[in-house]
């Protein structure tokens, strides 16, 4: 059986101490491959191909050596919001910055990435300072605005002069100076009686309530930042001056509210008016152009010159003849290919109880009867000359 014999302690140890020494060295090169350091300041919210700075020039750079190089960008951010034109040496924006996605209440904000060029291995950091832009309103947090519920400050009769009614509450997500804000008291029910803090918005009394102090009060509070051009929003406080609760809902259930009429409703409310107006119109016309042309065909019809034919059912029998034998039956004359022979077929009377009174006929009467009794036989055949 052979074993297998371990090197001894000495050759472990120099083999560990040529690694750390290989690792130390690398972490050196590495070290001095580090051959620039730029920073740019850009603000927030620019329009993607902005330019930010010229590396090349920055850098001390050829634009020959960055496509040599195959400069490029290594970023540890999601996203790339550089991107370096190595055919002219500049560094422009790739993609919207939002100081606030980017950085929150951090301040200052900004972002680093480098810049690696090979054959030989350069390695430069560059690091962009943003800075804030005033692209956000103020946000109320208190009180806060309701849409059909109604909340009210109550305040006793009996206040002093400078009795705290309530504090308005507001931030901005902006920085800097963009972020102060003002309070400024706009429009009150009594502009004598209640103040607004210009820096904490704090409404107080200025004046002792009396009791001819209505009791619903109304004010409308607008909040500014210290941007350029500044940005504001508007807080309405509802205030009641009454000793009870059971007196300020009796005195709130009509207290008088803004008509906001919705430019939206509006317009769906015209729309809908005109197009039930037009299809009435276009019914009530169509209805009428029927009519018309009703009438019309019916004037035409009576008017027409055409000769009328008169309709005779099959049995029809004249008994208005003025000939010598009244027209008592009905008869088809039918002709063959035969021109010399010809088939009558009579039909019966029209009425078998009518009788011809008329003397000088008599005769005439009794020819009939005999060729009545001729021709009630089958199939007989009568030739006309």
């Amino acid at each position: 059986m052979a074993f297998e014999r371990s090197p001894p302690f000495c050759v472990k140890w120099r083999l560990y101490s040529r690694s750390v020494w290989l690792f130390l060295l690398f972490l050196c090169c590495l070290t001095h491959t580090v051959s620039g350091q730029i920073r740019y300041t850009i603000p927030e919210e620019l329009k993607k191909g902005s330019l930010i700075g010229n590396v090349a020039q920055d850098l001390g750079l050829d634009v020959q050596r960055l496509r040599s190089g195959r400069a490029r960008i290594v970023t540890r951010q999601s996203i790339q919001y550089t991107e370096l034109k190595t055919d002219k040496g500049i560094l422009v924006v790739n993609e919207r910055i939002d100081r606030e996605q980017l950085c929150g209440d951090v301040t200052p904000c900004s972002f680093s990435f480098e810049v690696i060029l090979e054959n030989p291995m350069e390695l430069h950091r560059v690091t962009i300072m943003i800075q804030d832009q005033n692209d956000n309103p103020p946000q109320v947090l208190y009180p806060v605005q309701t849409g059909g519920s109604l909340v009210a400050e109550m305040v006793p009769r009996s206040a002093d002069v400078g009795y705290l009614v309530t504090k308005v509450v507001a931030v901005d997500v902006d920085s800097g100076q963009n972020a102060w804000l003002s309070y400024k008291l706009q429009k009150a029910t009594d502009r004598a009686l209640f103040e607004v803090g210009l820096q904490n918005g704090e409404i107080r009394t200025i004046r002792q309530v009396t009791d001819k102090d209505a009791v619903k009060q109304r004010l409308t509070v607008i909040v500014e930042d210290n941007g350029q051009p500044s940005r504001s929003a508007t807080v309405i406080v509802n205030v009641a001056v009454a000793d009870s609760f059971p007196e300020v809902l009796s005195e709130f259930t009509d207290f008088p509210h803004d008509k906001e009429y919705n430019d939206n409703l509006t317009f769906y409310l015209v729309l809908a008016l005109a197009v039930v107006s037009f299809l009435f119109i276009t019914c009530l016309v169509v209805i009428i152009s029927v009519k018309i042309y009703r009438w019309r065909q019916s004037r035409v019809m009576y008017h027409s010159s055409l000769p009328v034919i008169p309709y005779y059912p099959p049995r029809y029998s004249d008994t208005l003849g003025t000939g010598t034998l009244p027209h008592v039956y009905n008869y088809e004359v039918c002709r063959t290919t035969d021109s010399r022979r010809s088939d009558c077929k009579f039909g019966r009377a029209g009425s078998q109880n009518v009788l011809i009174m008329d003397p000088s006929s008599t005769g005439t009467m009794q020819r009939m009867q005999s060729e009545k009794s001729i021709l009630d036989e089958p199939d007989s055949p009568l030739e006309v000359s």
